[in-house]
């Protein structure tokens, strides 16, 4: 399950890779650990295009699952999830690495290392394929509730790759990587949109960093 990702790649890139046609997200600061909940650009469509804005991670949950903000969605046939499916709600999530605790803990600190994943070592620019939507309760903590609206995402996982699997065995975020890729997600019917949620290839993922860190600052 994928808790912390980074995003340190500079606006004008971003803006220029996606294709985005308005802002709204002011100066944007290298975001070398984005945890649950926190805000963070996100590329969705509008009616004249696409825009880039910021929004809160974390999806409402299905009924029955808790409280808690849902980070990342797996089962796209549960009724929850499917509302969203759709082209107004999908979104891209810029990223240029993402981290997952090792099984075991490390033998020197005692302490489960953070495993960071990339591309490849100069942490190119990606994206994840997210879901968003509005939000009307309150967010942030209990002792400083932040009161809605608020514009909240997610993104897509899967079964893992060859890489991620001996670190996390359970599931990897669904990332794009492709003008095509990207265009499918943000425009394409659900039938090839769906096609979209499969792991990686193992030679296009790497592990770029691997220690106590849960910041990605290498790639700022």
């Amino acid at each position: 399950m994928c808790n912390l990702y980074s995003i340190t790649t500079n606006q004008a890139a971003i803006i220029g890779l996606f294709r985005v046609m308005n802002r709204y997200v002011g100066n944007l600061p290298p975001m070398t650990g984005v945890f649950p909940d926190y805000p963070a650009p996100v590329v969705r469509n509008i009616e004249t295009g696409t825009e880039l804005t910021m929004m809160r991670r974390g999806m409402p949950p299905p009924p029955r699952a808790g409280n808690f903000p849902v980070t990342n969605i797996r089962n796209t046939s549960s009724p929850h999830w499917r509302v969203w499916l759709k082209p107004e709600n999908r979104c891209l999530v810029p990223a240029n690495s993402f981290a997952e605790y090792a099984p075991e803990p490390n033998p020197e600190t005692k302490k489960k290392d953070v495993v960071w994943f990339a591309l490849n070592e100069e942490r190119p620019l990606f994206a994840f394929a997210g879901i968003w939507t509005e939000f009307k309760g309150d967010r942030g903590t209990k002792s400083k509730p932040i009161p809605g609206p608020h514009l909240v995402y997610g993104f897509l996982t899967t079964s893992p790759n060859a890489i991620v699997e001996p670190i996390h065995e359970k599931a990897m975020p669904v990332i794009l990587t492709t003008d095509e890729e990207r265009d499918v997600w943000m425009r394409g019917p659900w039938d090839e949109a769906k096609a979209l949620q499969r792991p990686l290839p193992d030679d296009a993922l790497k592990i770029v960093m691997r220690g106590a860190d849960k910041e990605d600052k290498v790639a700022a």
